[in-house]
Parts: structure tokens; C-alpha cells; sequence
């Protein structure tokens, strides 16, 4: 069982567990065309290929190429210590990330309740096919957690330790402005949702939420409880 719970926290079995979503949302946005694919793409799979575009390098193999070099240097870096039993890591991964994402949305239909009562609709709004929003959904909680967890949080924590902040103290402030971030982030933008303290309260909620999930119990996890979720959510609403 302690293997299982170091496994999962591995990069390599992140990557493992990535990849084939990974695969399968960017093979579905090629299918769907380039004009649907570029409709479709929200959060930070959209930001992450405008900055791409800005820089020059906007070709659509770039974004996953860069998440999926992370975990690769990554995992080189730990090498020697791999999971053993990478399959039944993955299904774990798998069965993990369901219950994580299902608890996350067990807690957003009480939330939601409370905040709907103040005015607010808390939802998620697409309009095209279910096969695309599902495809959507996953790349939210791929490029998200990429960007808020892997990027944010991980480069916060260690711009803090550089300044000599306490462990304890450089992991709380780096969770607080990943979460925060993240909220913020779905405001921001021409694409971007009103300004409701109560939708960014939840937001911000469920980013520290995903932020222990990938510090606990690795990125894969985090990914996957962030894609499921984000279906669970889409699903129930249309």
C-alpha cells in the first residue's frame, strides 16, 4: 500500500497516467477542425497558445510538447526511483481521480444551493456536442493543473524558500496564490465570466482543493480529479 501512495506521486507515473489524455484531447481538437478546435479551446489551453502565438512558436504540437517535456525531464530526474508496477499505479490513478473528482462535485451541489439562493448560478456553460464539451473538460484539467499547480504553485514555493520563508509558510502562501490565480483567471480575458465573489470563493476553494490533491497524491491525480470533475459538472447541467 505505501508503495502505491510514493507511486502515484512519482512524475513518471503522472506522465503515464497524462498521456493518454493528453493524446486523446489533442487528437480530438484535430478532428474536430482547426476553426471548431480553436472555439472549443478555453481556460489555459487558450492562454497558453496565445502566449505560444505572441512568442512565435503557435504551432498546435508546441503546448503538449512542453507539458509533456516537463514530466519527462522530471521523471529522468527521478528515474531510479520509478513505480515498479506502473499498470496497476494507473488504474489506481484512475479510480483515485473519480472519487476525488465525484467528493469535489458531491460538495459544489451544497455549495451551489447556498450561493444560487444569493443570485448566483454556478455552472460551467457550453453549447456544442457532448463528445467536444467532453474533450473540453479534459483539457481544462490538463493545461489547468499544468499552468496553476505545476507552474504556479511549484515555481511560487521555491521563489519563497529562495527568500528564506519557512517550509510550512512558503507551501501555505503558494497554495493561496495558486488557488487565487486560478479563480481569477476564469474573470480575465474577453471570454472571461462577471465578477462574483461567491463563484470566485468556490473557484478558489476547489484550486487549493486540486492543489492538495497534487501535493498529497501526485499531478496525475490532480489532472484527472480536475477533467472529471469538470465532466460530472458539465454533464449534470445540460
Amino acid at each position: 500500500m505505501m508503495n502505491y501512495l510514493r507511486s502515484t506521486r512519482h512524475p513518471w507515473s503522472g506522465f503515464l497516467f497524462l498521456l493518454p489524455l493528453l493524446a486523446d484531447y489533442e487528437c480530438g481538437m484535430f478532428w474536430l477542425g482547426e476553426d471548431q478546435a480553436a472555439r472549443l479551446r478555453n481556460g489555459a489551453a487558450a492562454w497558453l497558445r496565445w502566449a505560444l502565438v505572441v512568442f512565435g512558436v503557435g504551432h498546435v504540437l508546441v503546448a503538449p510538447a512542453i507539458v509533456a517535456a516537463v514530466l519527462l525531464v522530471w521523471s529522468w530526474w527521478r528515474w531510479a526511483d520509478r513505480p515498479d508496477d506502473p499498470v496497476r499505479t494507473w488504474f489506481g490513478m484512475a479510480f483515485e481521480s473519480g472519487a476525488y473528482a465525484f467528493l469535489l462535485w458531491e460538495f459544489s451541489q451544497n455549495f451551489g444551493p447556498l450561493v444560487e439562493r444569493l443570485g448566483v448560478k454556478l455552472e460551467i456553460t457550453v453549447h456544442p456536442g457532448r463528445a467536444a464539451q467532453v474533450l473540453t473538460f479534459i483539457g481544462a484539467g490538463i493545461y489547468e493543473e499544468a499552468l496553476f499547480r505545476l507552474g504556479l504553485f511549484v515555481g511560487g514555493y521555491f521563489i519563497l524558500r529562495m527568500i528564506q520563508l519557512p517550509v510550512l509558510a512558503a507551501v501555505l502562501l503558494a497554495a493561496v496564490g495558486a488557488a487565487a490565480a486560478f479563480a481569477a483567471a476564469h474573470h480575465i480575458g474577453p471570454y472571461g465570466e462577471a465578477m462574483n465573489p461567491y463563484v470566485f470563493l468556490f473557484r478558489a476553494l476547489a484550486g487549493l482543493y486540486f492543489t492538495l490533491l497534487f501535493v498529497a497524491r501526485g499531478f496525475g491525480i490532480a489532472v484527472g480529479a480536475h477533467a472529471g470533475y469538470d465532466i460530472l459538472v458539465g454533464m449534470t447541467i445540460n
